[in-house]
């Protein structure tokens, strides 16, 4: 028989049998905790050099309400690396049966705050809350979680001002898939929840990469047709192992958002950790994967960090700091004379 390259496998989009895939070589892993610690260095890179240039400690403020287990565990997470990079940190902890008035009040004293360069309001709070009005009570220029109004508009607007912050799971999958050369100019991506803090700015990102982006969620029939067409595949529905290896095209690139336990004896806690996409079937047919744990989740941290620095550029008055793997925090200098070229520019123009 006449072999077949992968490369040709996945541009006409034909089915193999187990047989062939079982001579293809396994998916590539993307390394979510080897880039988060990249990007962690390239953070306190850049806290090191405010710190020296313009005499400011970026400041991260996170407010945690009620005692899940889940919740706490993860601010303790967040709350480390900020002390890995050099942050200035303020912790709010209230209990559960806080009020939504005084809930605001605290956020809006952290809004007041000028030591405090980006606010996180840690989700779920309890359900006599509002979460809705309670977010919008962080001002945009200090929401490090990029969920409000504003950044989120700013975001799915093509040109015109970019958002002071990216919500910091997409962001993640978009840095693993440039910082590995990953190219997504004219693939087909498509992406499994529509959620607002993963799924929909998830596809509004891969659209600005040039991606033709299709967006499937509980609605949607027939999925497994849509993940058959996919180059780029995110999963991001909240359901463990749902989508399987014979569901991708060979050579497809998996970006697996999803985390979920189930039952497993063997371990000690008696449950393991599971993304959206079945690990073993899916890395047969991929060409590259993140594993779970270990590929997006670490990512998700070290974005917030890059969200706070951000934020304390802008209070600054300095320039933006682009999603861009090509670009790094060592950047900044060229960045500040072009955008200083292009303000003179623009006065000589004026008069």
């Amino acid at each position: 028989n006449q072999q077949i390259s992968k490369r040709e496998l996945t541009s006409t989009g034909s089915v193999l049998g187990k047989t062939q895939l079982s001579k293809m070589s396994e998916a590539k892993i993307i390394d979510g905790k080897k880039t988060a610690a990249t990007i962690r260095g390239e953070v306190k890179e850049a806290v090191d050099e405010l710190k020296k240039s313009q005499n400011t400690v970026p400041g991260l403020a996170t407010v945690l309400v009620g005692s899940r287990r889940d919740s706490a565990t993860y601010v303790r997470f967040k709350k480390k690396a900020a002390k890995e990079v050099g942050f200035h940190s303020v912790d709010v902890t209230l209990p559960d049966t806080v009020s939504q008035e005084d809930l605001i009040k605290e956020v809006k004293k952290l809004a007041e705050d000028k030591s405090v360069h980006g606010i996180l309001v840690q989700l779920p709070l309890p359900k006599h809350i509002d979460e809705a009005i309670v977010l919008a009570a962080i001002p945009d220029d200090k929401d490090v979680d990029g969920f409000s109004a504003s950044n989120i508009g700013n975001l799915c607007l093509k040109g015109g001002i970019p958002p002071l912050a990216i919500p910091c799971t997409p962001a993640g999958c978009v840095e693993l898939i440039q910082r590995h050369q990953i190219d997504t100019k004219g693939k087909t991506a498509v992406v499994l929840g529509r959620s607002n803090i993963v799924g929909m700015p998830m596809a509004h990102l891969l659209n600005s990469m040039d991606a033709t982006v299709t967006v499937c969620h509980s609605r949607t029939p027939n999925i497994a047709d849509h993940v058959k067409r996919a180059d780029i595949l995110v999963a991001a529905i909240g359901k463990a192992e749902f989508v399987k290896g014979e569901w991708l095209k060979p050579g497809a690139v998996v970006i697996d958002v999803g985390i979920n336990s189930v039952d497993d004896a063997t371990k000690k806690r008696g449950y393991r950790l599971v993304g959206d996409c079945h690990f073993e079937s899916c890395k047969k047919v991929a060409s590259w994967i993140t594993p779970v744990p270990g590929g997006v989740g670490p990512m998700t941290i070290a974005m917030l960090l890059r969200n706070t620095v951000g934020l304390a550029r802008h209070h600054l008055g300095l320039p933006r700091q682009p999603l861009r793997a090509s670009r790094s925090f060592k950047d900044v200098r060229d960045a500040q004379d072009t955008q200083k070229k292009v303000e003179g520019d623009s006065e000589k123009k004026d008069k």
